[in-house]
């Protein structure tokens, strides 16, 4: 059943279940935003066309449901949504607002084949490992993130969190079925895997340099 939704384009996947921080400055937008306050608070992000910034008919996103907002003294503000379901732009309403306003289609996976328990916890190893190295090149602590057990929820978590490409990310979103998105990342996240970790690697010997690691072997000069 299609739906009225504000459209808020940027080169940003947002996915379901996922959280992201956005800073809201463009004066459309900002109307948008009080807007979207006074009524269900939520809008539709979506990445722009190629041609124009309207992203064309048929362009999928995730609707964006407002969790906190901070209004910053010269009316810029900085928000956190969180991804809800996804949506397909069916057309263009002319309401005379200064930002883009879409009938739209929501939609969820549709019945798939069951992902094998195999794959499933190749592709939570895999970004597990991921994730380490990440916190090694960050110098960032132990956090208490739980991943989903629950595959759509999972390769959601994954894409928001993965650096991914925009080309990638809306592929993910874009997949109709569990099984196909763990799939596509099972194919991406083997490069990201050895990248992260070469990185890693060096990060760690670059920190140990001067602080009682070994000495390197010196040749006196002849």
């Amino acid at each position: 059943m299609a739906s009225r939704l504000p459209i808020f384009p940027l080169d940003a996947v947002l996915f379901p279940g996922t959280p992201m921080p956005l800073h809201i400055f463009e004066p459309r937008y900002r109307k948008m935003l009080v807007d979207c306050l006074a009524a269900d608070e939520r809008f539709g992000m979506v990445t722009p066309g190629r041609a124009a910034e309207a992203p064309p008919p048929g362009a999928v996103g995730c609707v964006a449901r407002i969790r906190a907002t901070h209004e910053l003294p010269d009316g810029r503000s900085n928000i956190v949504v969180v991804g809800e379901t996804r949506f397909l732009i069916r057309r263009y309403l002319d309401e005379g607002t200064p930002y883009l306003v879409a009938m739209v289609d929501e939609f969820g996976d549709r019945p798939g084949p069951e992902v094998p328990a195999s794959s499933l916890e190749d592709l939570r190893r895999s970004f597990i490992s991921y994730v380490a190295s990440l916190r090694v090149i960050t110098d960032a602590p132990e956090d208490d993130m739980r991943w989903a057990e629950d595959p759509e929820a999972l390769t959601f978590q994954i894409g928001a969190t993965a650096d991914l490409d925009s080309t990638a990310k809306r592929r993910l979103l874009e997949l109709r079925t569990a099984s196909e998105r763990v799939g596509l990342l099972l194919e991406l996240l083997p490069t990201l895997v050895e990248e992260a970790g070469a990185r890693a690697r060096v990060h760690a010997r670059a920190r140990g340099n001067g602080k009682g690691g070994p000495s390197p072997d010196i040749v006196p000069a002849s």
